[in-house]
């Protein structure tokens, strides 16, 4: 099969989950729903889809201990709502075929680019239900810029279970390490173009009814 990728949720990290929330809603008037807590990972998250695609907003969860590890993507350094990363799935091949995370793992390694191993994961929902998922991790060396591989097996997407009212209109990703971040994207066939810039920049533009809206 032709293995193809496509974006699969953006992580906005914010110092308070509640604020995050809010802060979204005055921004496009849409309430993200709360997904849940990662357990042993001392985070939760809200959701919003955007379509092909959802947002996830992630923070400290203060009803847990702190975790024996870091949390993951930086969001005890976070002071404002942040852009971190992003995740890609397989899509769909012209015969409509889509490939797990191992056909896309071997895609990258075959391309020169070492995605990492898949690990299992899985939260409840606020109603019990149990999602589980398989990912890489996100690599460590790029600040964020290139991303990490989900896959939902049998677990519906959150794109298609949670609130929409955006679509995605835009993913810019700027880098001082452009060629390198380049290669990683062909390895993994994605189609951004990033760009160079003395500093990462991830940003997100929504399109929202008739307005474009800029996410940090």
């Amino acid at each position: 099969m032709t293995v193809r990728t496509m974006i699969d949720h953006l992580v906005l990290a914010v110092p308070d989950l509640d604020d995050g929330v809010r802060w979204f809603e005055s921004l496009t008037g849409i309430a993200p729903e709360f997904g849940g807590a990662h357990i042993g990972r001392g985070t939760h998250n809200a959701l919003v889809s955007l379509g092909d695609c959802y947002l996830e907003i992630i923070a400290p969860d203060p009803a847990q201990p702190p975790p024996e590890q870091s949390r993951p993507f930086g969001v005890d350094a976070i002071s404002e709502p942040t852009l971190v990363t992003f995740a890609i799935r397989c899509a769909p091949d012209p015969n409509g075929d889509v490939g797990s995370i191992d056909t896309l793992i071997a895609a990258a390694l075959a391309g020169g680019w070492d995605p990492g191993p898949p690990l299992s994961m899985s939260r409840e929902t606020t109603e019990g239900d149990l999602l589980s998922w398989r990912l890489t991790m996100p690599p460590s060396d790029f600040g964020g810029a290139v991303p990490f591989i989900i896959d939902w097996g049998d677990t519906p997407n959150p794109c298609t279970t949670v609130i929409g009212g955006a679509t995605l209109h835009e993913l810019r990703v700027a880098h001082p390490r452009t060629e390198e971040i380049g290669e990683a994207y062909t390895a993994l066939r994605l189609d951004i173009s990033p760009t160079s810039s003395d500093h990462q920049i991830l940003e997100a533009t929504l399109a929202v009814g008739d307005r474009l809206l800029k996410i940090p």
